[in-house]
């Protein structure tokens, strides 16, 4: 499983390529009507480099009017990061008044791999955009975050084939007193993850997060750990939605769920994608129709034997 598809909404907003120099916007009235994705293609006769494509973005919308940005390739994969990205977007930030969304990595296998695709240090953009609400990152090579304090920021995604654990830990140790939703896909040892549930130790306690609603920790090789740590979390409580899907979850994850807090304050949880044995399926739909939470337990994975090994992948890796 991959990336296939590009975001065709962001923000409640639609998205809309912003093209290259022949592209006419004349139509679009209202610049912040629209979630404007600025994208090159680096492969082509006369390629247009990202620094012009974004200066024509500069002169021909209405910065002052744009709410959310979707960034998608900025370069050739394995040669160049995103700290260019964030360094034009730092740059223009006075003019960037109502810009409240932002995705960073808009990128699908065709351009990229989820594993190729080359961030850098984010932190200046939580830095440049006090007023942001929704900050959106694809890709985990190379990411780097430092521990904030941001004020406004409700929901913060990213993912990966393999999230540090570096990066995980500055999520935990950051102060996010608005954020509702969390997303992480934490991914395999393989492609860069290292993330264990001692880096996800802040986020699970919620001290710093104290408007989450909204968790999911996805994609997960080690995704019975996550649910065991999340099984006693003080977090959980709180929780409306809890998203575990994509993962290698079995039995024992699932069994630490059913033994540890109860869930019925969820309205919805995310299974899908797993490799619970058909018994624990039923078990563990049962539980949960008891408790009136609908929880998702479909596409059921078998794990695969080599050499007398057994093998679980979570679904997204390189």
């Amino acid at each position: 499983m991959t990336v296939h598809d590009h975001l065709v909404q962001f923000h409640r907003l639609p998205v809309r390529d912003f093209g290259g120099p022949e592209a006419d916007h004349a139509e679009v009235a209202d610049h912040g009507a629209v979630a404007w994705r600025i994208s090159v293609e680096p492969y082509g006769d006369d390629p247009e480099e990202f620094t012009d494509a974004f200066q024509r973005f500069t002169e021909v919308v209405d910065l002052a009017q744009v709410r959310a940005l979707v960034i998608g390739q900025w370069g050739e994969a394995y040669e160049q990061d995103s700290s260019l990205v964030a360094e034009l977007l730092a740059g223009v930030k006075e003019r960037l008044t109502a810009l409240r969304a932002l995705f960073v990595g808009d990128l699908v296998m065709e351009e990229a791999e989820i594993s190729w695709i080359e961030q850098s240090d984010l932190t200046v953009l939580l830095e440049a955009f006090p007023q942001l609400e929704e900050l959106g990152i694809r890709g985990g090579t190379k990411l780097a975050l430092r521990p904030v304090r941001h004020e406004a920021l409700r929901s913060l995604t990213i993912e990966t084939g393999g999230l540090p654990g570096e990066v995980t830990q500055a999520v935990s140790d950051s102060d996010f007193p608005a954020l509702e939703s969390l997303t992480l896909w934490l991914g395999q040892e393989n492609y860069g993850g290292t993330t264990t549930p001692e880096h996800l130790a802040g986020i699970l306690s919620g001290t710093r997060l104290p408007a989450l609603r909204r968790l999911a920790l996805q994609n997960a090789d080690e995704q019975d750990a996550v649910a065991v740590a999340l099984a006693t979390a003080p977090v959980l409580p709180r929780l409306l939605s809890l998203d575990l899907s994509l993962g290698a979850l079995t039995d024992t994850g699932a069994q630490a769920l059913l033994d540890g807090q109860t869930l019925a304050g969820l309205e919805e949880l995310n299974l899908s994608y797993h490799y619970l044995s058909e018994e624990m399926e039923r078990r563990f739909e049962a539980a949960m129709e008891a408790i009136g939470v609908e929880v998702d337990l479909s596409d059921r994975q078998e794990p695969e034997e080599y050499r007398g090994q057994i093998y679980r992948y979570s679904a997204i890796g390189e």
